[in-house]
C-alpha cells in the first residue's frame, strides 16, 4: 500500500460521524474518501458464514452497481470481506474500517493485506482512530464498529447470531439514528437468529437488491446509465442481447457467429468490466 497516510483532526471528518454522540479524537486515512454525496451503507455479518450468506451479500451488492453508494465494512473475515469483493466487483467505493491500526505489519487480518491494496488501488480507502502500529484487540474490535454506523446511513446485516459484533454494529446505528436493515433466513440456522431478533424489534427486512435500493431511498429510474459509446459494434450486440441475463451457450447462439470468436469476445468483455457470469447465466454488470 503506497497512499500517504494521513491524520484527520475532528473538523476534517466525514460529516455523518461528526453527527455520533461520541466520535473519535482523531482518525487516520489511507487513501480517498468517497462523495458525502452518496448513500453510505455498513455490510456486516458473520465470520462463519453459510453458502447462502455468502450468495445474498454477492447479489445484494451487485444489485447496487450504477448507484451512487458506497460499501463500508470492518476488513474482516468472512461477510466484511465478502461484501468488500462484491464492492469491487460491482465497481462501488469502498470504505474499510479494520479493527487495527493502517501500519501494514499489523493491519488485521494479514490474510485480508492484499483485499485493503484492492480497496485503495480501486480509488476506496482505509480508516482508523487507532495509532498506526496498533495491534488488534477485541475491546478495538467493539470500538470500531461504532466508526462504521457512525460513518453510515444504514447497516444491513447478513447472517449474525444474537451476540456478535455485528449485533453491536447495530445497536450503535439505532443510537445514531442510522436505519438497519437485514436478512431474513433459515428459522433452522444460528445464523439466522440475529437477524429475526432485528426484525422483531423494528429493522427492515431485505429481500431483494430492489429492496435495498428502496430501503436507501432510490428508485429504479434513478440509476445512472452506463456509457457503451466505446463499445464495437460486436459487443454491443451482445449487451442488447443480455438486458436479460442468458446462459453463455443460449448467448452464443442468438451472437450467430462461430464459437470460438464468441467465447473470445465474450472473454474480452468480461475483462472490461462489461459483463460477467454468476450462477449459470451471463448478466451485465
Amino acid at each position: 500500500m503506497e497512499s500517504k497516510l494521513i491524520e484527520l483532526k475532528p473538523g476534517q471528518f466525514p460529516r455523518r460521524l461528526r453527527e455520533i454522540t461520541d466520535p473519535p479524537k482523531k482518525l487516520y486515512v489511507q487513501g480517498t474518501l468517497p462523495s458525502e454525496d452518496h448513500k453510505w451503507l455498513a455490510v456486516v455479518g458473520s465470520r462463519k458464514y453459510t453458502n447462502y450468506g455468502k450468495e445474498v451479500c454477492e447479489k445484494l451488492i451487485e444489485g447496487l452497481a450504477g448507484y451512487p453508494i458506497v460499501i463500508v465494512s470492518g476488513l474482516a473475515l468472512g461477510i466484511d470481506a465478502i461484501a468488500h469483493h462484491a464492492g469491487l466487483e460491482a465497481k462501488l467505493p469502498c470504505v474499510a474500517v479494520p479493527g487495527s491500526g493502517l501500519d501494514p505489519k499489523v493491519l488485521y487480518p494479514s490474510t485480508n493485506r492484499r483485499l485493503a491494496d484492492e480497496i485503495l488501488k480501486a480509488g476506496g480507502a482505509l480508516l482508523s482512530e487507532f495509532e498506526p502500529d496498533f495491534r488488534a484487540t477485541a475491546w478495538g474490535f467493539l470500538q470500531r464498529n461504532r466508526i462504521m454506523a457512525g460513518l453510515s446511513d444504514a447497516v444491513l446485516v447478513i447472517e449474525a447470531e444474537q451476540r456478535s459484533g455485528s449485533l453491536v454494529t447495530s445497536k450503535f446505528a439505532t443510537e445514531y439514528n442510522r436505519d438497519v436493515f437485514t436478512v431474513p433466513g433459515s428459522i433452522f440456522s444460528s445464523s439466522s437468529t440475529g437477524p429475526h431478533m432485528l426484525i422483531k424489534l423494528g429493522a427492515t427486512p431485505i429481500t431483494s437488491p430492489i429492496d435495498l435500493l428502496e430501503a436507501l431511498g432510490f428508485k429504479p429510474s434513478e440509476k445512472v446509465a452506463r456509457d457503451y459509446s466505446d463499445c464495437t459494434p460486436e459487443e454491443r450486440k451482445v449487451i442488447e442481447l443480455l438486458q436479460n441475463p442468458l446462459s453463455r451457450d443460449d448467448l452464443i447462439d442468438a451472437l450467430g457467429i462461430p464459437i470460438n470468436q464468441a467465447n473470445a469476445l465474450l472473454s474480452f468483455m468480461e475483462l472490461k468490466g462489461l459483463i460477467k457470469e454468476s450462477i449459470g447465466e451471463m448478466h451485465l454488470t
